[in-house]
């Protein structure tokens, strides 16, 4: 009986501490769609740091899960390009933050359509202006559905790939 009971005991620990990494330290997210490509594939299975979260410590060019506006189980992996309190303005194909071109090689190509940040776009203390690395196939900041995250928004922050296993490792 008592091994029975040390076992249960065990089993339950072993629930509650699952529970604890999946909701509050890490999460799985799957990559869907082409719009991190090459840095993302599609089909690529991820582990997001929800730590992140929590800090609310983020730099540019982190990799970020955040839910859709329109729909909260529909989730958006993007990299960071603005940060709070700076302007970000795309023209002619070219990223400025705060007026100064930002030099960055995550796009795979020249960006064809500024969206909204075809004219300056102010983000507030705890926004960022996020973009995909396929930036011609991206529905990210630029376009009115996704608009500037808010850092409350954030799930986390993108740090290991797990599948497929011959691209498993740290995310830069």
């Amino acid at each position: 009986m008592k091994k029975l009971a040390r076992f249960s005991i065990y089993i339950l620990l072993v629930l509650i501490l699952t529970g604890v990494i999946k909701n509050f330290v890490f999460q799985r997210a799957i990559v869907d769609g082409n719009s991190m490509t090459d840095t993302l594939q599609d089909g690529d299975n991820l582990i997001v740091s929800k730590i992140s979260a929590i800090s609310g410590k983020y730099k540019r060019y982190d990799i970020i899960v955040f839910p859709y506006k329109k729909s909260r189980s529909v989730y958006y992996i993007k990299r960071i390009i603005g940060m709070p309190g700076e302007t970000v303005q795309i023209k002619d194909g070219s990223i400025y933050i705060d007026d100064i071109m930002l030099i960055e090689h995550f796009g795979k190509e020249t960006i064809e359509d500024g969206g909204i940040a075809s004219n300056p776009v102010v983000l507030g203390k705890d926004e960022y202006f996020v973009l995909g690395d396929n930036r011609n196939e991206s529905m990210d900041s630029r376009t009115i559905g996704v608009g500037n995250i808010k850092r409350k928004d954030i799930m986390g922050k993108v740090v290991l790939r797990i599948w497929p296993l011959n691209f498993f490792g740290t995310v830069k």
